[in-house]
């Protein structure tokens, strides 16, 4: 056997071995991604935390761990809660609003155009008695032939998503445990597939990307909520707590906050509180001006090094894709691509450079 077909041999096992880890751990492919995304974006607290305990590594682990769970779990748990104290009344809404029906507002006929035909379908299905449910028939909802059916869907679900989540935040605590073993290992495996100069080239603008995208869109949309969420409060919006966690969890993907204060201005509309909705569209835009148009802009393009249009491209890519996780991956992707556009155009400088001597 020549040595090209051992190593061709060799690169074939390799490859075997990789896809079959891939296939027995594909169910919680999801969860360690998840871990690895905020293991990169808080490595710096967990240096910092060894700094703290004096290079102890579970103990520093353990306490970063428990602080990302509470800063990403808490929120979410608030706005469980408030739905959970929401829904009852929701429930009773929807029941008499399919019961009764529900009547078409006036304001609906000034709208421009299309007012008229928006009352008249109004009137002809949500204003009738059970029209609500003769319109969702051919639904998902309609289809649900029971309570406990539904209740067993969505338990199920959730189930789910907490077996994900605590999965994650146990793999964050040993990829903090671990992170420099793996970082060496990850590093000699790099530099032996793609040598030790290009590797140190790609594998600083990995962790770059990412931490940039999370303060890029974490936090600016957690920002975005919060203001929004006075505005509500102050505005009257019912359920303005629930509202602004909504908010902030709809802000963090890209146009997806106009949906949140949009839903709060027609129901504050609904309600006959025309000059509470201008209000809260008005703030809305000006917070989306700002955040779209300069914080979330400079912030992950000045610390990727990226092009804005790049930078959409590579967030709304990755969520059509890939989902949630998009949003962190496909910026990844787009520093990478953009990386190796520049790596290439200095290739051929250095070759035309060298043709000239």
């Amino acid at each position: 056997m020549t040595e090209t077909q051992r190593s061709t041999l060799s690169a074939c096992f390799s490859l075997a071995i990789i896809l079959c880890a891939l296939f027995v751990t594909q169910r919680f492919v999801l969860p360690l991604l998840w871990a690895a995304i905020l293991c990169i974006a808080t490595w710096p607290l967990y240096r910092r935390a060894l700094r703290l305990t004096g290079n102890r590594e579970i103990l520093s682990a353990a306490l970063v761990t428990l602080l990302a769970a509470l800063v990403f779990i808490t929120p979410l748990a608030l706005g469980v809660i408030q739905a959970a104290h929401q829904a009852p009344a929701l429930a009773q809404l929807v029941a008499k609003t399919n019961t009764d029906g529900l009547a078409a507002p006036e304001w609906l006929l000034r709208i421009p155009m299309a007012g008229d035909a928006i009352y008249n379908w109004w009137q002809a299905t949500l204003g009738q008695p059970h029209g609500l449910a003769h319109l969702l028939q051919d639904g998902s909802v309609g289809r649900m032939q029971s309570a406990s059916e539904v209740l067993k869907r969505v338990g199920s679900g959730v189930l789910h998503r907490l077996i994900d989540v605590a999965f994650a935040f146990l793999c964050l605590f040993f990829f903090y445990k671990d992170g420099h073993a793996l970082q060496s290992q990850t590093h000699a495996i790099g530099a032996h597939l793609i040598g030790a100069q290009r590797w140190a080239l790609y594998s600083l603008k990995v962790p770059t990307a990412v931490r940039a995208t999370v303060n890029g869109l974490v936090l600016v949309g957690l920002a975005e909520g919060v203001l929004l969420g006075i505005g509500y409060q102050f505005a009257g919006v019912p359920s303005a707590v629930l509202w602004a966690a909504a908010t902030c969890v709809l802000a963090i993907i890209p146009f997806g906050a106009p949906l949140a204060f949009g839903a709060v201005a027609a129901l504050l509309l609904f309600q006959g509180n025309a000059s509470a909705a201008a209000a809260i569209v008005a703030l809305g835009v000006v917070v989306l001006f700002v955040a779209d148009h300069f914080v979330r802009p400079t912030v992950i393009g000045n610390a990727t090094k990226l092009p804005f249009l790049a930078v959409l491209l590579g967030i709304l890519g990755g969520v059509e894709t890939l989902g949630l996780i998009g949003l962190f991956v496909g910026p990844v992707v787009m520093t990478l691509f953009v990386t190796l556009w520049h790596e290439e155009k200095r290739f051929r400088h250095a070759g035309t450079r060298d043709a000239a001597g």
